[in-house]
């Protein structure tokens, strides 16, 4: 997988194309990623005591759900604009990723 956590992408397809955020979690093994404010469900959360001096919390929640990495590029920070991400060998051998139209390293 080619975006990692703390990559700033923008979302190319779904009912939130064009948004942009920050990957908060990355699932390798699901192919999908978590993005900050992108995919918004609302969940149930069961009343707990353990909230502040004993006082219950619960209902209704919003969160992130993740979204398929398919659907989503890595923005480039010069340019604010989506961009491919592959990968170049370094003269030491080490692995680091590039943006596509560029050339820079990420």
């Amino acid at each position: 997988m080619k975006i990692k956590k703390g990559d700033h992408v923008m979302v190319m397809a779904g009912k939130d194309k064009g948004a942009t955020g920050t990957v908060i979690a990355a699932y390798p093994t699901a192919n999908k990623v978590l993005v900050e404010g992108v995919n918004m469900i609302k969940k149930n959360k069961k009343v707990t005591n353990q909230g502040f001096r004993g006082a219950k919390e619960g209902g209704i929640v919003t969160q992130e759900a993740p979204i398929d990495v398919s659907n989503v590029q890595l923005v480039d920070p010069e340019t604010k604009r989506p961009a491919r991400v592959g990968y170049k060998i370094n003269e030491d051998g080490t692995k680091v990723r590039v943006l596509r139209p560029s050339g820079k390293e990420i």
